[in-house]
């Protein structure tokens, strides 16, 4: 995986402004991308970031990049919370909680289907969350980084950062800086 494909799908973590990413990256051999992954765990983890394969498909894999101490953080808000206990998950756990979601992606690899409480690991507001699950993704207010059901305001703020960030980052990259000086460290600490 390069450097530059962290660049292009996940500056907004990087940064610090997001929960997570998620993206697709081709791959050859399993062991050969799990290996892969293991390394970048050493090399991310010092900077509060983690990175966990989802689900495999034919020669790519779903990867999900993401900050322990903001999940950490957002599973704390009661209406995140309470939407996880009712599919299943037990929020005050992270960690089992990303293995639930790498389970349930991986039930569903043959098809396009994502459980759609997906977005609360990658930062979504939970009524934003939760409003997708109500409406089938129809009747949203407006359409980003995701579809917006609640607090259109802050929504579009957030998106609005979202592409500053990527710009700046793909122009500093493209400047010489590195993927490691360019990731923002995490000071929280993940349970």
């Amino acid at each position: 995986m390069s450097d530059h494909v962290f660049i292009q799908y996940c500056s907004p973590t990087l940064a610090g402004l997001k929960t997570g990413n998620m993206f697709t990256v081709d791959y050859v051999s399993r062991k050969k991308l799990n290996d892969e992954l293991s390394e970048l765990n050493e090399r991310f983890r010092p900077k509060g970031l983690r990175i966990v394969l989802l689900r495999f498909g034919r020669c790519r894999a779903l990867v999900y990049l993401y900050r322990p101490g903001a999940l950490t953080e957002d599973m704390r808000d009661s209406r995140a919370a309470a939407i996880l206990r009712d599919m299943g998950y037990t929020p005050e756990n992270v960690n089992r909680c990303v293995a639930k979601l790498a389970a349930k992606m991986r039930k569903t690899e043959c098809s396009s289907e994502f459980p759609h409480e997906v977005g609360l690991f990658l930062g979504y507001p939970p009524e934003d969350v939760k409003g997708f699950m109500e409406n089938g993704g129809e009747c949203c207010k407006d359409v980003g980084f995701w579809k917006v059901y609640g607090d259109e305001d802050a929504a579009r703020n957030k998106f609005r950062r979202f592409r500053r960030c990527q710009v700046v980052y793909r122009e500093q990259f493209n400047r010489g800086k590195s993927l490691d000086q360019l990731i923002v460290s995490d000071r929280r600490k993940a349970k």
